[in-house]
């Protein structure tokens, strides 16, 4: 395995410089005819901002390449190493199978955590470095702490499922896994707004009345069916701006940030709400849970085949003999993290498309192309973001389409209209 470990770590190494080439080197400017334009940074950023969402969207991006094969890494590590079976030892001194499954998943987490913590550690200090964040290190570690419990907590259960139906059903697991999938996703968007978010934010009714009315009209015209509009003590942990609309049944809530509150105007404010109300009347949300229910059926046959052979293949090396021991779970999460990086451009291209959708809901909503640009451009500069990022990064990071791409055409759409 060393061989390996020296091999992977000159592939990342070549993958990394790669990378970092195409970040640095491929034009991000705007075309000619764009220039001196809505879209262009120079006409509502200064010098001092356009450098610096330049050098930290290529950082963050170049951090979003990285992550993915270093996380492949990580888990390589674990299982080549012997950890996950010496893990498997562990907790099988402990009476239960779900006990020992817990126990396990803590195990794991804490393996995993320990070894992202330095990359989480510079992500804090970077968001510090680019005036994104004001957040204390005490509160951030909290969160993490948070994180860390809800992840063992929650994904417990579903893992010790996912053994025991590999375990009574080996050829057929990954199609009772998907059935079950069903319930379990639309408990989690169930409770999401009142049970997982307020873990890490305060949400309380919106103070400004008169916007809460406007927002709530604009609600009732779309019949979007909300009595009360939240908003969340964000700028505790980030600068940037956001709004939206989440939940199922009479659990759905519209909650603005409070940064946005800050920054944005009230005309700016009401574009984006109605754009969020777009998503929910064009049943966005129903057809993403739909596309993604498929989505996880595909992942889980490719994911029973190639658990199959990894084991008939590694298993002996690795101290893992059977594909229902508990110590194989690094490598469903290892196939799941290459699967998912692998699928994020044609989740991103359906994503833009229910974007741009849902802005053209908004233009027909409101009629104000000029906030929809002031917006935008407010966005662009409050989240450090390029207005024109390179194809590759758009591809794989972008589930809205470019600020660029976004401004020409609200107003583009406004001049037509």
């Amino acid at each position: 395995m060393r061989k390996f470990y020296i091999l992977y770590t000159t592939l990342l190494a070549i993958y990394g410089l790669l990378i970092a080439w195409y970040l640095l080197y491929t034009p991000s400017s705007l075309p000619p005819d764009s220039i001196g334009g809505p879209s262009d940074p120079a006409t509502f950023m200064n010098s001092y901002q356009m450098e610096q969402s330049v050098s930290y969207s290529r950082i963050r991006n170049m951090m979003f390449f990285i992550g993915g094969p270093l996380e492949w890494g990580f888990y390589l590590l674990i299982l080549g190493s012997g950890l996950a079976s010496v893990y498997q030892r562990w907790v099988g001194k402990v009476k239960g199978s779900f006990f020992q499954v817990v126990l396990f998943v803590f195990i794991l987490t804490l393996t995993t955590s320990l070894l992202h913590f330095p990359q989480d550690y510079f992500t804090f200090q970077l968001r510090h470095e680019y005036g994104m964040t004001n957040e204390p290190f005490a509160s951030w570690g909290l969160d993490k702490l948070k994180a860390f419990a809800l992840s063992v907590i929650m994904s417990s259960p579903i893992i010790w499922l996912l053994y025991w139906l590999i375990r009574k059903s080996p050829r057929r697991w990954w199609l009772w896994c998907w059935t079950a999938s069903i319930p379990i996703a639309l408990f989690f968007m169930y409770i999401q707004p009142v049970v997982l978010d307020p873990v890490f934010n305060k949400f309380s009714p919106l103070k400004d009345q008169q916007l809460k009315e406007e927002i709530l009209f604009l609600a009732d015209r779309a019949n979007v069916p909300v009595e009360q509009v939240y908003e969340v003590d964000m700028s505790k942990k980030t600068n940037a701006l956001n709004a939206y609309v989440n939940g199922i049944g009479n659990n759905t809530r519209i909650v603005l940030w409070d940064t946005t509150l800050d920054k944005l105007e009230k005309d700016e404010i009401l574009f984006i709400m109605a754009h969020e109300i777009g998503h929910y009347v064009l049943n966005h949300m129903i057809w993403l849970f739909v596309g993604t229910v498929f989505m996880i059926l595909a992942a889980l046959f490719v994911i029973f085949y190639l658990l199959e052979w990894t084991v008939r293949r590694f298993g002996q090396a690795w101290g893992i003999p059977r594909v229902g021991d508990i110590s194989s779970l690094p490598i469903i999460l290892l196939l799941i993290s290459v699967l998912s990086f692998l699928s994020m451009p044609v989740q991103n291209a359906v994503s833009r498309q229910y974007e741009r959708a849902a802005d053209i809901y908004a233009m027909e909503m409101m009629q104000d192309s000029d906030a929809a640009v002031r917006t935008f451009q407010r966005l662009a500069v409050e989240g450090k973001s390029e207005v024109n990022p390179p194809p590759l990064v758009k591809y794989f990071l972008y589930g809205h389409p470019t600020l660029h791409e976004r401004i020409l055409f609200v107003k583009d759409y406004g001049q037509a209209k």
